[in-house]
């Protein structure tokens, strides 16, 4: 995929620690990787849209276990916060469909790199109602009622719809969502952006299950070098980590037996993406490749060694992650 980078006042100019070839004469905030309008940059298929191929190819592309089969269901990103961003809140599939929208926004964000001190602000603090964040914004004092939590290099936090959310500076975030960009601004430091208080407060929800997840160690593969970790899986999405060092058989199939468009994204290192009867594709640091559900095994072969996040869609309706603050 071509990476779409989108401007932000929270963002910065320089994205070397991701894409050391690219420099900004704006503040970059977000690399879209898998966004409805990002565009395919090899192959035959090379400018169409993710929304173009949707739609002519259906469950080929995004497999059985996508909703709906004429939309791409997992938007990932980069985000790159050098300032605080807005305080905000995402919608659930509720609340966004009563307002005319297909569905709501549902997060996860795992930490590719964090400086010494790097925050989030996941939920109010206990026992803090909506009216009393509603004072505190028209107070500006709104950044003292949120929970403030730490952030370290490997973690994976999960961010359920209806969670008023900020993001501090100082980290590298790879973000999983479902697909959709309904923000709602509820706070922005003065900054000249539109505020969406009343369509805010109708997503907000004061008790939500968000935060660090809880997940077991990294484990050895069987016969190979490589190590997985899984990360989060929920409704809306399976993210896991794979640090790989010698050849890795994948599937499409879900554990559901339905299949489902596969997301790898490579943090460190490259490796080589190899189908039977297929072009290989390369990767390397920043890139996304999009593997259709119709394809059913691949490999990926390190060029040496490669860390790559991969998401996908379960296939089945499960509880939220645990997490803890």
């Amino acid at each position: 995929m071509e990476p779409f980078f989108s401007p932000r006042p929270w963002g910065t100019q320089d994205l070397s620690p991701i894409y050391p070839d690219r420099r900004f004469e704006e503040k970059i905030g977000e690399a879209w990787l898998t966004g409805d309008d990002c565009r395919v940059a090899n192959g035959p298929l090379r400018g169409a849209s993710l929304t173009d191929l949707s739609q002519k190819y259906g469950r080929e592309l995004v497999g059985e276990s996508a909703q709906d089969p004429s939309r791409f269901p997992l938007l990932t990103k980069f985000l790159f916060p050098h300032e605080k961003l807005s305080l905000q809140v995402h919608p659930d599939d509720d609340v966004a469909q009563s307002l005319g929208h297909p569905h709501g926004k549902t997060e996860c964000w795992y930490v590719a790199s964090a400086k010494p001190g790097a925050q989030v602000a996941l939920g109010l603090k206990p026992g803090v109602s909506k009216q009393q964040l509603e004072a505190a914004i028209h107070g500006k004092c709104a950044e003292d009622l949120l929970n403030w939590v730490n952030i370290f290099t490997g973690e994976i936090l999960y961010v359920a719809a209806g969670t008023v959310h900020t993001l501090g500076p100082g980290s590298i975030i790879v973000e999983t969502q479902q697909q959709s960009d309904l923000t709602y601004r509820l706070y922005d430091y003065g900054r000249p952006r539109e505020l969406h208080l009343a369509h805010g407060f109708s997503a907000i929800k004061e008790r939500v299950g968000s935060g660090k997840v809880v997940r077991p160690a990294p484990s050895a593969i069987a016969g190979t070098r490589n190590r997985l970790a899984p990360l989060v899986k929920s409704s809306y999405f399976a993210v896991e980590m794979y640090e790989l060092k010698d050849p890795q058989s994948f599937s499409t199939d879900t554990a559901k037996g339905k299949a489902s468009v596969q997301i790898l994204i490579a943090i460190e290192g490259c490796g080589v993406v190899e189908s039977a009867g297929g072009d290989a594709v390369t990767m390397a640091k920043g890139d996304a490749v999009v593997v259709p559900a119709s394809l059913g095994d691949f490999q990926v072969r390190p060029q040496w060694s490669v860390e790559l996040i991969k998401s996908s869609l379960p296939g089945e309706t499960l509880p939220e992650p645990v997490t803890r603050l």
